[in-house]
């Protein structure tokens, strides 16, 4: 692997220093020009986080919204099946408008004339490092007074499938309204599920192995209103309530042979769960320019909710009745969480000053009835971060440094976590030419345990197996790497790079021996490292120069290891993958998206990613826009897991959605807009936590 690895980054190296050379230099010109210019004719300028994007005539033309823009940039993708922008690379994306945190419906109020650029920072600044892996920031023209209005569904004609949205914006001098509507439901009547468990116990042999049926299915609706209020080169003011309504089911039924030693039983069985939620948020942003080279920005950010989770669970004896196992859980929690950020900026002849300080509190209240009985407990989790980084440049090297300090302190009945960690960061970038740059990251931070993997709940998977959560978790401690080479021209835009990723006290999930049920537990624990290395190759390739024929790719050779907390050392390589073609031509356009799905550690698991065959099409005409497409081409939706020797369980999951095998999906959309809206330079971005379930 590790030969494979240095050999496709040799032939990156010789493909780098082999391209011809070219006179850079250019004549004296007035700075408006230098800029029209630049809008016109650059696809593309590297900086030391960042890529900036332009687009020609062509490009904004064929475009219904400013989400169409993003489409084209190479480590972007559509989602068909969320109808949402994600990177080719994976991860968590933040959307900006103008600095501003924007829903996929805002994106979309975006006339593609009113596009200036695009900023894709693929190593996000401090203050949203900690929330994101890439932030894509659309800078739009002027303010105008205007309005936008739009709806678009899509739905599957032979299964429950929909994907609906509805959105307005009215501008008013320096005023702005807003309102969205979104809603997501799925309703799957055929989820087959094949798990076997197989392990020693008391020095018996025991073995389940289960085939189930589910049907099951959640509805997501979003509803957002904002106001905003910008007097340019003063002040910016935003209020945004936004409200998340969620609910999911599974009710599933099937039959499994349990094997003890040379003893066969048939059991039957039925297993069902849900949850629900209301969760309404403000969100309170407000920035003030001091003199011309001072900015102070402060958001707040709070939501309360109540959270209803239950699970039922039930196996028994085929002809006998007599029980294996009754699970009954029902988890009522409550949540208040507050996100709370002030910033400050300024501008050095020299470079850019940025700093600020980030606090995130959230406080559940549970209460439990499982397997243990009836209990209620709270627990807080805390976080501060004071965050410091300097940007500037000297000749063709650009370079950002900065330092954190970072407090994480959960609290729980069992268990109190506090510790204070420096989290420095620096980033270098080289200009080997115009368009190309190389590029070297590096930096330090603690990530916290998720609600989930703390909780004190206990629930029944299986005879003789539960899962529980593990107060006692730490933090872990994550030290990454990367050196990246970018090119590009009309018809390439390319990177390759290396990385090496170092996690200290990984959290992962094993199976560990329950002294208490006298079985086994599927929970968490620290383990004593991590490592994952390898090469990421990403980019485009235009055959013809334009957007006739665009063919994007992700290419990941990957090593990676885990280091439990007995010592034990687990390995997996495995090579990631994504592949795009798509075309556009006048009004038509369409694309294509499939991967190879392979097996990638979870603590002592090998878990497979999502299967891709999709293609879609669609038609512009006017304010309308027609769309068909096939998603999951000749096969089910399918998930696999299964576990590694070091295992104390031998465990195997095959999970595979039938509903989605083959889907056909028509789609309809109106958009329309009037004038330009008003858009905010907003510094400051923020999410409360999300809901705790089990």
């Amino acid at each position: 692997m590790k030969k494979t690895i240095y050999t496709i980054f040799f032939l990156c190296g010789v493909f780098m220093f082999s391209q011809e050379k070219k006179n850079d230099t250019v004549d004296a010109v007035a700075t408006q020009e230098i800029q029209e210019v630049i809008l016109k004719s650059q696809r593309k300028k590297q900086f030391a986080d960042k890529a900036v994007y332009t687009f020609d005539k062509e490009a904004l033309e064929k475009a219904r919204y400013a989400k169409d823009l993003l489409r084209t940039l190479p480590e972007l993708q559509l989602d068909p099946v969320a109808n949402t922008i994600t990177s080719t690379k994976g991860g968590t994306t933040l959307f900006l408008i103008n600095g501003i945190e924007a829903t996929d419906m805002q994106i979309r109020s975006i006339a593609p004339s009113e596009v200036v650029k695009v900023e894709y920072y693929d190593i996000p600044p401090a203050r949203w490092a900690t929330r994101a892996d890439t932030v894509v920031n659309i800078l739009t023209k002027s303010t105008e007074t205007g309005y936008v209005f739009g709806a678009d569904v899509s739905a599957a004609l032979n299964t429950g499938f929909v994907n609906g949205s509805a959105y307005a914006d009215y501008t008013k001098g320096k005023n702005n309204f807003g309102l969205e509507y979104s809603l997501n439901l799925r309703d799957y009547n055929d989820r087959r599920v094949n798990s076997v468990y197989d392990y020693q116990l008391n020095g018996n042999h025991y073995r389940s192995d289960e085939n189930r049926k589910d049907h099951f299915g959640y509805t997501f609706q979003n509803i957002a209103l904002r106001y905003t209020r910008l007097v340019p080169d003063d002040y910016a003011f935003q209020a945004k309530l936004n409200m998340d309504i969620f609910s999911r089911f599974s009710k599933g039924v099937g039959q499994s042979v349990f094997t003890e030693d040379n003893l066969k039983e048939e059991h039957n069985m039925f297993k069902n769960n849900g949850s629900d939620y209301v969760i309404p948020k403000l969100d309170l942003y407000y920035s003030k320019k001091i003199g011309e080279k001072d900015e102070l920005s402060i958001n707040v950010v709070g939501s309360h909710y109540t959270t209803n989770t239950t699970e039922t669970a039930k196996e028994w004896i085929v002809g006998s009745g007599l029980s294996v196992y009754d699970n009954d859980m029902v988890l009522k929690a409550k949540q208040t969480s507050v996100v709370g950020e002030l910033a400050h900026v300024h501008d050095f002849t020299a470079g850019k000053l940025s700093s600020g300080y980030r606090i995130s509190r959230s406080s559940i209240s549970n209460d439990l009835n499982n397997l243990a009985g009836y209990s209620q407990y709270s627990v807080t989790y805390l976080e501060q971060y004071f965050y410091t980084e300097f940007a500037g440049k000297i000749d063709k090297l650009s370079y950002r440094i900065g330092a954190g300090l970072t407090n994480i302190h959960n609290k729980s009945a069992e268990n109190v976590f506090d510790e204070w960690t420096f989290t420095p960061k620096i980033i270098l970038a080289y200009q080997i030419k115009n368009n190309q740059n190389l590029r070297f990251t590096a930096s330090y931070n603690p990530v916290s345990p998720w609600s989930n993997a703390l909780s004190s709940n206990v629930v029944q998977l299986a005879p003789n197996i539960v899962q529980r959560g593990n107060p006692f978790l730490q933090s872990q401690q994550v030290f990454s790497n990367n050196l990246t080479y970018s090119f590009n021209n009309k018809y390439f835009d390319f990177n390759a790079g290396l990385f090496y990723r170092y996690t200290n006290r990984v959290i992962n999930q094993y199976y560990v021996h329950d002294e208490v049920l006298n079985g086994y537990a599927l929970t968490y624990e620290n383990g004593k490292n991590a490592q994952r290395y390898g090469v990421q190759l990403t980019g485009s390739y235009k055959p013809f120069g334009n957007s006739l024929l665009v063919i994007k790719a992700v290419i990941t050779p990957t090593s990676e290891t885990v280091r439990t907390s007995k010592g034990a050392l687990i390995k997996n390589n495995y090579l990631g993958n994504y592949f795009s073609l798509s075309s556009e031509y006048k009004s038509f356009s369409v694309q294509y998206q499939f991967n190879i799905p392979v097996y990638s550690l979870n603590g002592a698991f090998l878990n497979t990613n999502e299967n891709q065959n999709n293609i879609f099409v669609s038609y512009k005409h006017k304010n309308w826009t027609f769309s068909t497409g096939m998603y999951w081409i000749g096969m089910p939706s399918e998930y696999k897991t299964k576990s590694l020797p070091e295992s104390l369980v031998d465990y195997k999951v095959h999970t595979q959605i039938m509903n989605n095998k083959s889907m056909f999906i028509l789609g309809l959309s109106y958009d329309f807009s009037k004038g330009k809206k008003t858009e905010i330079q907003r510094k400051l971005n923020n999410e409360t936590a999300p809901a705790a379930t089990f």
